[in-house]
C-alpha cells in the first residue's frame, strides 16, 4: 500500500444499478456515485441484463466518484467488488464481448430443468456437494441453458474460446483488460457446480449439466491480491483485492464475524444470513449452506434463506398498481391504519424462495372485506416482508439449535421504521439498524482493505460497527403466534398454483 493511499474503492454492482463508493479509514462513506441500467423481460418469468451496459455503468460511476471528488488513482489503496449473485453470462475470450444478454438471478426459465434433475434423483447430490437446493435461482442451470441455446456455444466452450462468469468474473475480466478470469469462493458457491467442502469444481455435477471445465473461472480468496486494474481505466494500476457476492459482503460489512451472528438485507429480495463458523452446516429445513468468505486459507460458512420479493413488492404497488407514486410513501400510508385488518399479501410473484422453494407458487391477496382499503394493502405488503423473514429465521434456528440474540439489518427498506418494528414483533428478538446501512459496499471495501493492510484485522472492523437504532419486540406471544398462523395459512393458499411447465 502506498503512503498516499487514503481510500478504498468499492464497486457495488446490483440488480438495478451500478454504484461506486469511497471509504475512509474509519469505515466512513466519503463519496458515492450511482447509475441505473435497463431491465429486460423478454418472456414471462425471464429476466435479462445487457452485460455491456453493466460494465459501462460500473466504469462510469467508478470514474465519476474519483473525478467529482478530486481523487487520484494513487490515493486508492485497493478496489473491492460486491456483485449481484447468480446472474450468468458467457463471453468471447478474444474479443471480450458477451454472447447475448446475461440471465439474471430472478429468471425462472430453467425451473423445468431443475424439476427433471430432481425427478431423476440428483437433488441430494447437488445439495450435499454445493449446499444448495435444485432451483432455477442458481447459476449452473442458467449456464447450461446458454450452452444449449447460443449457437455453437458448447463446442466453442470446449475449445477454450469462451468464458463463463457471474458478474464478479465479468467485472474482474474487464477491469484487468482481459487478463484475469476469476471468481471468488463466495460466488463460486452459488453456481450449483462448486463443492463447498472440497473447494473445487465438481466433475460429477459438471457432467450432469454437460458443462466443459474449460469455460470455468479460477477460484480465488475473497480477500487477497487478485489482479491489477488496467491503468487506462482509472488513471493508475490499482490492486483488485476483494470480491464477494453481495449478501456475503453485506454480512461482512455488518461485522457478523462470530458464529451465531446474523443479518438481514432488505433489497429487491430479502436475504437473511447466519454465520456458522468454519463448518458448512447440513440444513434439515431447506436453508442454503454457502461460503461466506475465504481469506488467509480459512473459510467461513453461512446459512442463508433467500426471499425473492421484498422491496420488489413495494415497487409492484408503485409501478403496476399505482397505489403510491414513490416507494418511500408506503410507510406513511401503512401507518395510517393500526393493522392490516386481517389482510395478507403473499408476494409469490416469481415463486417462493426459502424455506418453501416453490417456483410454481403465485402471488395472492387474501382476507379482504368491504372495509379493506389501500392502506391495509400497503401495510400487508410491508408485513409480508417481515413474515417471510420470520419463516426463514425459524428454519435457521431449528437447524442451528441456537436462539438468535439480535438481527442486524440493512438495505433500502431498512430505513422503514414501521417495517423494522413489525419485524422485531414477529421475530420476538431485537432488530438493530447500523449507522452505515451501505453494508454491501462496506463489506467489499473491508475485504479489499484487509488484503493490502489498510485495516489491521477483523477485530478492528468489528470495533467500527455502530448501532443507529434498536427495535425491541412490543407484542405479546399469543398475538405473535396468531399473526404467524394467519400468514402461514395464506402461504398455503398460493403454493403450487401453476402446474409444472405452466
Amino acid at each position: 500500500m502506498t503512503t498516499t493511499a487514503q481510500f478504498i474503492l468499492a464497486l457495488d454492482q446490483g440488480t438495478t444499478s451500478s454504484r461506486a463508493m469511497l471509504f475512509g479509514r474509519a469505515g466512513e462513506i466519503v463519496a458515492l456515485a450511482q447509475q441505473e441500467f435497463t431491465q429486460y423481460y423478454p418472456q414471462p418469468g425471464w429476466v435479462e441484463h445487457d452485460a455491456g451496459e453493466i460494465w459501462q455503468t460500473q466504469l462510469a460511476v467508478a470514474r465519476a466518484v474519483l473525478r467529482d471528488n478530486g481523487i487520484a488513482a494513487s490515493q486508492i489503496a485497493a478496489v473491492g467488488i460486491a456483485n449481484q449473485r447468480e446472474t450468468t453470462l458467457l463471453w468471447d475470450r478474444a474479443s471480450g464481448q458477451a454472447l447475448g444478454r446475461a440471465i439474471v438471478w430472478q429468471d425462472r426459465r430453467t425451473a423445468g430443468l431443475c424439476d427433471a434433475l430432481a425427478h431423476a434423483g440428483h437433488g441430494e447430490l447437488f445439495r450435499q456437494c454445493t449446499g444448495l437446493v435444485l432451483d432455477a435461482y442458481f447459476a449452473g442451470t442458467k449456464l447450461k441453458w446458454l450452452l444449449d441455446h447460443v449457437p455453437n456455444a458448447r463446442a466453442r466452450a470446449e475449445r477454450g474460446e469462451l468464458a463463463f462468469g457471474t458478474i464478479d468474473s465479468w467485472l474482474a475480466w474487464q477491469l484487468s483488460g482481459g487478463r484475469t478470469h476469476v471468481t471468488d469462493a463466495s460466488n463460486a458457491s452459488r453456481t450449483l457446480l462448486f463443492d463447498i467442502r472440497r473447494h473445487c469444481w465438481d466433475e460429477q455435477l459438471l457432467a450432469l449439466l454437460d458443462i466443459p471445465p474449460a469455460v470455468l473461472p479460477n477460484v480465488v480468496d475473497s480477500s487477497g491480491f487478485i489482479t491489477t486494474l488496467d491503468g487506462a481505466l482509472l488513471g493508475g494500476e490499482i490492486p483488485l483485492a476483494g470480491i464477494a457476492g453481495d449478501q456475503q459482503a453485506a454480512t461482512y460489512g455488518q461485522a457478523c464475524l462470530a458464529e451465531g451472528m446474523a443479518k438481514n438485507t432488505y433489497g429487491t429480495g430479502c436475504f437473511l444470513l447466519m454465520n456458522t463458523g468454519q463448518q458448512a452446516m447440513d440444513s434439515r429445513h431447506r436453508m442454503l449452506a454457502t461460503i461466506g468468505w475465504q481469506r488467509q486459507g480459512q473459510t467461513t460458512y453461512l446459512l442463508e434463506g433467500s426471499i425473492f420479493m421484498a422491496g420488489a413488492v413495494v415497487q409492484w404497488l408503485r409501478d403496476e398498481l399505482a397505489m403510491i407514486s414513490r416507494s418511500d410513501e408506503i410507510e406513511a400510508l401503512a401507518a395510517s391504519v393500526p393493522d392490516s385488518g386481517g389482510v395478507y399479501l403473499v408476494p409469490a410473484h416469481t415463486g417462493l424462495g426459502a424455506p418453501y422453494w416453490d417456483p410454481y407458487a403465485r402471488g395472492a391477496l387474501l382476507g379482504m372485506t368491504r372495509g379493506s382499503n389501500r392502506a391495509h394493502v400497503a401495510r400487508a405488503a410491508l408485513e409480508a416482508i417481515a413474515f417471510q423473514s420470520a419463516d426463514v429465521l425459524s428454519a435457521m434456528e431449528k437447524d442451528s439449535a441456537d436462539r438468535l440474540r439480535e438481527l442486524r439489518v440493512d438495505g433500502g427498506a431498512a430505513r422503514n421504521d414501521l417495517l423494522l418494528q413489525f419485524q422485531a414483533d414477529v421475530l420476538g428478538v431485537p432488530v438493530v439498524r447500523p449507522r452505515i446501512t451501505e453494508t454491501t459496499a462496506l463489506g467489499a471495501a473491508y475485504l479489499a482493505g484487509l488484503a493490502v493492510g489498510f485495516w489491521h484485522d477483523e477485530a478492528e472492523l468489528a470495533s467500527m460497527w455502530r448501532a443507529e437504532r434498536r427495535f425491541e419486540p412490543a407484542i405479546a406471544d399469543d398475538r405473535r403466534a396468531a399473526l404467524l398462523a394467519g400468514w402461514r395459512r395464506a402461504v398455503e393458499r398460493c403454493r403450487h398454483w401453476l402446474e409444472p411447465g405452466g
